[in-house]
């Protein structure tokens, strides 16, 4: 795991070394353990490496990394989770490592298998290669975009980093505002991909890879993965038991994420996802290294005892950590600080992240991406529904007539199809609120140039083919991807700890796919829970900032508002 940065002068000047190491030194907090930057003999190609060691903690890991011909060389941002089975394959055709890195492999396969080694990883990852026989640099990204990748192109050179606050940190890219990124944040509380809030930043789609050359500069975006594809495509065995099919295969998702040279934790609640991993967790980890728990607690609110109750019955090591008003007055402009997007989310992942931390734990398993996978949100019923009703001859009329809520009398008018009735689902703002708060000409350009409709109908291509899948695809695809995913980063890396979430992982999708919109996952999934965890009410993993900032007290939606327009105040 690192913060990882590539600046490519493919036709502009020689790289500012100065320039290579703000950059680089700015994510230090991704990488403690080791850094280090490499320009090529030319001065056109620049690489920037911040390491946290998980895997192989020797020397070897570090980057930027060559292969064993110095021909290749890589800087690498994630984990490669069946790593040991794609170089138990390379050394079969007579490929030597110099290394027991991940990293290594990754430099193997790109030199045997090229751009068609993508479909063979099972990860997360975002990385660049520059390849000196070719004198191009290949850049990639994980498929659920779980591990980021920002760059700033202007036609002469490309820079790219992990954040997009590192990259402005080099001097060389402006941090002028883009409407179409802040537009997109007070709609949906996350700046939605691949804008950012930056104007020249754009970042890197999930699923997607590119080529840069000195002839071309950025080539066509080669996309290997789609979540709406792989539910278009789903097939399966009728013969299979779902039941004992999807928890074979989360335990299999399991295993993987469990490959570490470093404890290993889980972020536990009392809810189905967290508590189901620690279980399946727990039965994988050696008695030499026993599997940490961690959970958060709150004057106001905790689910503390029955957390604790289910890691002593699972034998976990267990941290509960008490958060007060006072410590999260105190840590909000270090939040700020690192927050390096935009976000109505992230402080609950801080917080945990900084108890893990504090244990000398390095790695954590996250529940995130349950509900996106086995429909645990209302938006999985909610959105059908509205769409079937606003398809009514009546229903524009009847929804004005019979509800004064904002969003209920634009039902007719958005809630047609399933990316309308998505923005209404998941709207924080609406569009003609946007020019009170952000001033007439940047709204007005940031619709224009975001166009949320046709942004969010994007997560739908192709069709997934069932109500299940096109729900499953924008949650996925939106929601999880442009909020919880890259929270789940910013605040855990701002601790230096890697999150890697087994839920969230393309191999198992695919394996699932087919069953999943006729399977009730969530409680297949907790089946072998105990009855004071399986039979709760559903809550969700929050921090209660109602009482700690005197936000407003009429409605969720109400408080994350007031809490949207406070954050927007540090990057305005």
């Amino acid at each position: 795991m690192c913060g990882i940065t590539a600046i490519f002068a493919y036709r502009g000047d020689a790289v500012r070394p100065e320039e290579l190491e703000a950059i680089t030194a700015r994510m230090i907090p991704r990488g403690p353990d080791a850094g280090g930057t490499w320009i090529s003999p030319d001065g056109r190609v620049g690489l920037g490496s911040r390491r946290l060691a998980i895997i192989d903690l020797s020397a070897e890991g570090t980057q930027p990394m060559w292969d064993t011909r110095r021909e290749l060389v890589i800087v690498f941002n994630g984990e490669i989770y069946n790593y040991a089975e794609l170089r138990a394959s390379l050394e079969r055709g007579g490929v030597r490592f110099h290394s027991h890195t991940d990293t290594e492999v990754l430099l193997e396969l790109y030199r045997r298998d090229g751009e068609r080694m993508l479909g063979l990883l099972r990860g997360m990852y975002a990385f660049a290669i520059w390849d000196t026989r070719a004198r191009r640099m290949f850049v990639a990204r994980d498929p659920y975009g779980i591990k980021p990748l920002y760059f700033a192109d202007d036609g002469r050179t490309i820079r790219m980093a992990s954040e997009v606050k590192a990259l402005l940190a080099g001097g060389g890219v402006s941090g002028a505002l883009d409407p179409a990124g802040a537009a997109g944040f007070f709609l949906t509380g996350s700046v939605p991909e691949p804008f950012t809030i930056r104007r020249e930043v754009r970042a890197m789609e999930a699923g997607t890879a590119f080529f840069v050359d000195a002839e071309r500069g950025r080539g066509n975006v080669q996309r290997h993965f789609s979540i709406a594809r792989v539910f278009r495509d789903a097939t399966g065995d009728a013969l299979v038991d779902p039941a004992v099919f999807v928890r074979e295969r989360v335990d299999e998702s399991v295993r993987h994420h469990l490959v570490s040279d470093v404890p290993v934790g889980v972020f536990l609640s009392a809810g189905i996802d967290s508590s189901a991993l620690t279980q399946i967790a727990s039965t994988h980890a050696s008695k030499h290294a026993p599997l940490h728990t961690f959970t958060l607690s709150f004057p106001e609110f905790s689910e503390a005892p029955l957390a604790e109750r289910f890691a002593r019955e699972t034998g976990t090591v267990q941290t509960t950590r008490n958060v007060t008003r006072e410590e999260f007055l105190a840590d909000l402009p270090r939040i700020f600080e690192r927050m390096d997007q935009p976000t109505i989310d992230g402080v609950n992942t801080w917080f945990i992240s900084k108890a893990v931390h504090e244990q000398g734990v390095k790695v954590a398993l996250s529940g995130v991406g349950g509900d996106e996978l086995f429909g645990g949100y209302p938006s999985f019923m909610n959105i059908p529904k509205m769409v079937r009703f606003a398809r009514l001859p009546f229903a524009s009329r009847a929804a004005s007539l019979l509800s004064r809520h904002p969003k209920a009398r634009l039902t007719g008018r958005y809630g047609r199809s399933y990316a309308g009735a998505y923005f209404l689902q998941r709207g924080l703002f609406l569009p003609d609120e946007l020019p009170e708060i952000l001033g007439e000409d940047v709204s007005r350009e940031g619709l224009e140039r975001l166009s949320p409709l046709a942004h969010i109908t994007t997560a739908l291509a192709p069709d997934p083919g069932t109500r299940f899948g096109r729900v499953a695809a924008l949650e996925a695809a939106l929601y999880m991807r442009n909020q919880l995913l890259r929270d789940a980063d910013w605040a855990s890396m701002a601790h230096s700890v890697e999150v890697r979430t087994p839920l969230v992982d393309a191999w198992l999708l695919r394996q699932l796919a087919p069953l999943l919109p006729n399977v009730r996952g969530k409680e297949v999934l907790g089946a072998a829970l105990p009855d004071y965890l399986r039979t709760r009410p559903k809550t969700g993993f929050f921090v209660p900032m109602k009482e700690w900032l005197d936000l407003p007290p009429d409605g969720t939606t109400t408080r994350m508002r007031s809490w949207a327009r406070r954050v927007w105040e540090t990057f305005a």
